[in-house]
């Protein structure tokens, strides 16, 4: 036991910690918070270096492999990631996609078997604070909802954590980044959404927390381009500086389990518990 407070952030793939939670990692980790990030697969269906996608003959899963692990340190390394933790499954991709049946897809695996891994870093580590998808991961990523699920599992085994939130950015703001994003993409570059009606984010009134990240802004962008070999699937890091921190210096969260008593809305995912 430790009188240390610790936040864990449950992610499915190396670069999903650096979108959905680089700032808050970066901050708590400067304020001297214990921070601790699972990555549940290893990201083998991402582009190999060279931008070559995984439809292509020459995609080599193992070269992807040591490359977004590489990746995923030196990220970790830039937001000041105490500990990391890999599960070691293998990418399902994208929904529908013929490797979510793999027998080795993290999609396929037993929820009991990969909640009794993640069980067993809630013991070790004995979290306060942990962050993973809702239910939906998102925006329906076999692999950010089976995230979801064995959070939950491990959750209901252990009691812990104090509180627990899932991401969450809300369809204004949303919008707001699909209309950046349309200006600087071409047309049939899978963005092409309507930003008056994104096809997912959240009510923004079901949002219960933001985070102000904004002076760890710098760390949350380093993050993101750590991850060299994803960036044709990281379209924000064409953002200038000013639109960059516009759309990510605060972090937004839905929090789903609380015994701390805290009101909401909140501006802190430590709030009543120090």
């Amino acid at each position: 036991m430790t009188d240390q407070r610790t936040l864990m952030a449950v992610h499915a793939h190396p670069d999903d910690e650096a979108i959905g939670t680089g700032g808050v990692l970066a901050r708590y980790a400067a304020e001297g918070i214990r921070t601790v990030l699972v990555t549940c697969t290893n990201g083998e269906l991402g582009d190999a270096p060279g931008s070559i996608t995984p439809d292509k003959d020459e995609h080599d899963t193992s070269l992807v492999v040591a490359t977004r692990l590489d990746e995923l340190r030196a990220s970790c390394k830039t937001l000041g990631v105490t500990h990391l933790e890999l599960l070691g499954y293998h990418d399902s991709g994208m929904m529908g996609w013929p490797q979510n049946d793999l027998p080795n897809a993290f999609w396929n695996a037993s929820v009991d078997d990969a909640a009794a891994k993640l069980t067993a870093l809630f013991e070790q580590y004995e979290p306060d604070v942990v962050v993973t998808y809702d239910e939906n991961g998102f925006y329906g990523h076999p692999d950010h909802i089976q995230a979801n699920r064995i959070t939950l599992a491990a959750a209901r085994a252990t009691g812990m954590p104090r509180k627990l939130y899932y991401t969450a950015v809300g369809k204004k703001r949303l919008g707001d980044m699909m209309r950046r994003m349309a200006e600087m993409l071409p047309e049939g570059s899978g963005m092409d959404f309507d930003p008056d009606d994104p096809p997912f984010g959240v009510d923004d009134e079901t949002i219960t927390t933001v985070v102000e990240c904004s002076d760890y802004i710098e760390a949350k962008r380093a993050s993101m381009a750590a991850h060299v070999s994803q960036g044709d699937n990281i379209p924000f890091l064409r953002f200038s500086d000013d639109v960059f921190a516009q759309a990510f210096g605060r972090e937004s969260f839905v929090r789903v389990i609380d015994t701390t008593g805290a009101p909401v809305p909140e501006d802190d995912l430590f709030a009543g518990l120090r």
